[in-house]
């Protein structure tokens, strides 16, 4: 992540990102947090579920015709305490974070960024590294199976100098009287049984389990192993936008993505999309629910467990509503 601080862990992403929130609001003592429009539609609400209720105002930063966040709301904005972003994008599409940063910057606020697929810091630049105060995401994809609804990975971490502000509990090594090397709980930021009122976090418990088995599942892959199945999964999703564009679809956003990508159907799909259903093919997520302006619009993801026979094998199944 690229920061010297990291908790493992919190619940998910979505209640990382709520703490991070809450982190650039004590931190900088303001009211206002401008919250990208392409961070994940559940982790938005679970930050407005957070931060509303408390008299905290949310300011959503629309996105421009090629999948990225428009910072134009930012211009001569005042009392903003931070700006968040999420890249890879809810689109897929990798966002300018160094640019993003300097913006947010420019207002005095702290740079949040995070994301929802660990994996693409198998290729990325890491947050840190393109100018984040404040790093949240979710690792539930490093070994983790699905929950349903259970805990996941949530990661946060910080620069040094917002260490204070980070919730979780920061362990120091020591020496105990006879020289033998010890561990000693060197700040405990969100204890309620110290702090009570004061205490950064209400949440009592992290999910050490979940953080264990990512930290086994990158140790099994290695440096390279996990560079490699990011490349893996890149270049199977560019495979999977090729054979979608070269077969009439239109791809709605130019930008760069990592292994999810946005493609427009035609509305003859939406029929076809229940039968491929009953077929166990699932043609994409729909995003009209989450954007109305997009509907006919679905968001498609490949991993390494896609093998190139089920790629082309989609692609056979939706083509025919291109010449209905």
């Amino acid at each position: 992540m690229g920061v010297d601080v990291v908790t493992a862990s919190h619940y998910d992403g979505a209640t990382a990102l709520s703490e991070a929130l809450l982190m650039a609001v004590r931190k900088t003592r303001r009211r206002r947090i401008a919250l990208s429009s392409l961070i994940h539609p559940f982790y938005r609400r679970v930050a407005r579920t957070y931060l509303e209720p408390a008299g905290f105002e949310i300011i959503e930063l629309p996105f421009l015709e090629n999948g990225l966040t428009d910072f134009s709301l930012l211009e001569g904005a005042v009392d903003i305490a931070a700006v968040a972003l999420q890249s890879p994008n809810f689109f897929g599409c990798i966002e300018d974070l160094k640019t993003a940063g300097q913006k947010a910057h420019e207002t005095g606020a702290l740079f949040v960024a995070g994301f929802t697929e660990a994996l693409a810091f198998g290729l990325l630049k890491n947050l840190g590294s393109q100018g984040a105060d404040i790093v949240f995401g979710e690792g539930q994809s490093l070994g983790i199976p699905v929950a349903f609804g259970g805990p996941g990975l949530g990661m946060l971490g910080c620069a040094s100098e917002h260490t204070r502000n980070l919730p979780g509990r920061l362990i120091g090594k020591a020496r105990d009287m006879d020289g033998k090397d010890g561990f000693v709980l060197t700040l405990a930021t969100r204890e309620q049984h110290i702090r009570r009122e004061k205490a950064t976090s209400n949440i009592c418990s992290n999910n050490s389990h979940c953080a264990l088995t990512a930290a086994m599942y990158m140790a099994s892959l290695g440096k390279s192993g996990f560079c490699d199945l990011a490349k893996l999964n890149h270049d199977k999703a560019a495979y999977l936008c090729r054979q979608f564009a070269n077969a009439g679809f239109r791809i709605p956003f130019e930008s760069p993505f990592f292994n999810e990508f946005v493609v427009e159907f035609p509305e003859e799909l939406e029929t076809l999309y229940q039968r491929l259903l009953e077929k166990k093919i699932v043609a994409g997520l729909p995003l009209s629910a989450f954007y109305p302006e997009l509907s006919h619009h679905y968001l498609l993801c490949v991993t390494e467990t896609a093998s190139r026979e089920d790629m082309d094998a989609l692609i056979r199944e939706v083509t025919p509503c291109m010449n209905p």
